[in-house]
């Protein structure tokens, strides 16, 4: 792989369509824009991230995650183009100047993006629609089905979703979908396989029906292909695919310690153990002694103080990390996350971050909680809905089908086409909408006119 065409403005559906220009923004700079002002972006802001939805104190959704990790993506996408300005040039590329100034801007609107695709209730969410078709009433589906089809629903992934959720054409859209470029789809593109070769974790990057959409966009950018040919599709990931990982990563356990401490989860010393464990001897003193001189003596701000000196630092790892192994990044064969590559003492700090809070943030009570009234909800949408669209020719299927948005092609002639069509449906809610619509199905709440 190489950068010169990695790098390309050319944008889903409308490949040969020279675009009209009305400002001076770049088409990756119109991407981020469009990504901020469409409906599935502001939706995210009632998804839950890990905690429950805020009540007197505030905490991170699914929105307010996406808009952090796209300011450290920024960085770590303009950090790591100042180098490869000064050193692609000495490896005789032929790099249009112009191409590094976009980095930046593609990382973060792909971090913007990165987590759309994600249904309500968090990984609970994603777990109630695969038990659903794994184990669950639409177990019995599978023989009336495609074995890669089945292989999507079973394995359904927000990673994979977020690509459908921007690239689809859903009814009254044009082709194309959002009509991002190139590179900012693929940049978000965490696992670049089919469902067919997802493995023990269940993790993949498309389902069959957007499948084409990422074969045209790898083979116009050179992504290399891994299987051959009879095997199931898997491609190495764009490398920027690594900054925005790295981004998410560093936000999601990093903030996690912050939010852990004002709900009270975690104690003020035990966060401040975790977050200057980043740190040398002489750096942990260092920082002390600069929350004691500007006379920060609030415990919540000088726990921000430190938290944003570990993800200062964890940005400025992760860019050596891209440059140390750029060779084998674009050459498909670089391993594991950039996280995994940093130095030891912040490697080991970031573990025990990790491993705190699987122990005591993501089976904490209220977390867990909200997983468990999540997968009913989700569970029970689900059922009631692919009952309704294999069964439309009753009463009660009709009234639920009546609720659901023209965009969803719920009425297609296909079975494949109506159940992604309640997936669609239910995975674009909101914690807050699922709630009521199940309230209304089982009759527990009536609209008060």
């Amino acid at each position: 792989m190489n950068w010169t065409q990695l790098i390309s403005n050319k944008r889903l559906g409308q490949e040969y369509r020279q675009p009209k220009r009305h400002d001076d923004r770049s088409e990756f700079k119109r991407d981020y824009d469009r990504l901020i002002f469409s409906a599935p972006f502001r939706r995210l802001q009632n998804k839950t991230q890990v905690f429950p939805l805020p009540g007197s104190i505030f905490v991170h959704n699914r929105l307010t995650h996406s808009l952090e990790v796209a300011s450290v993506g920024k960085s770590l996408g303009d950090d790591v183009a100042r180098v490869l300005r000064n050193r692609e040039p000495k490896k005789d590329m032929p790099a249009a100047p112009d191409i590094w100034d976009e980095l930046g801007t593609i990382v973060a609107a792909a971090c913007l993006a990165h987590d759309m695709g994600n249904p309500p209730f968090g990984h609970s969410g994603e777990k109630a629609i695969q038990a659903f078709f794994k184990e669950g009433p639409g177990s019995e589906l599978r023989e009336l089905v495609t074995p890669d089809f089945w292989a999507d629903i079973t394995h359904f992934e927000g990673n994979a979703n977020a690509f459908r959720l921007l690239t689809h054409q859903f009814k009254g859209r044009r082709p194309g979908g959002f009509v991002m470029t190139y590179s900012t789809l693929a940049s978000i593109v965490k696992y670049p396989h089919a469902s067919s070769a997802a493995g023990e974790k269940g993790k993949f990057g498309f389902f069959t029906s957007e499948q084409d959409n990422f074969i045209r966009m790898a083979e116009e950018m050179n992504l290399t292909r891994l299987s051959l040919p009879g095997e199931p599709l898997r491609y190495a990931r764009h490398p920027l695919v690594y900054l925005v990982e790295a981004a998410d990563d560093i936000c999601y356990e990093i903030m996690d310690i912050e939010d852990a401490c004002k709900l009270k989860i975690l104690s003020y010393t035990e966060a401040q153990e975790l977050l200057l464990a980043f740190f040398s001897e002489e750096m942990k003193h260092s920082i002390q002694q600069r929350i004691e001189e500007e006379q920060i003596s609030d415990e919540n701000e000088k726990i921000v103080y430190m938290r944003a000196s570990v993800i200062g630092m964890l940005e400025h790892e992760c860019v050596n990390a891209f440059l140390a192994n750029e060779d084998e990044i674009l050459k498909g064969t670089f391993t594991g996350s950039l996280i995994q590559h940093i130095s030891p003492t912040p490697l080991k700090a970031y573990e025990q971050c990790v491993d705190f809070s699987r122990k005591n943030i993501y089976n904490s009570r209220p977390v867990l909680d909200v997983e468990l009234s999540g997968y009913q909800i989700i569970e029970t949408l689900m059922c009631r809905m692919v009952e309704a669209v294999m069964h439309p020719e009753r009463y009660y299927s009709q009234q639920l089908i009546e609720r659901v948005s023209s965009q969803y092609d719920i009425h297609a002639q296909k079975l494949e086409d109506r159940i992604m069509a309640v997936i669609d449906y239910v995975s674009g809610m909101t914690d807050v909408y699922a709630l009521d619509v199940y309230q209304k199905m089982e009759g527990i709440s009536l609209p008060i006119v």
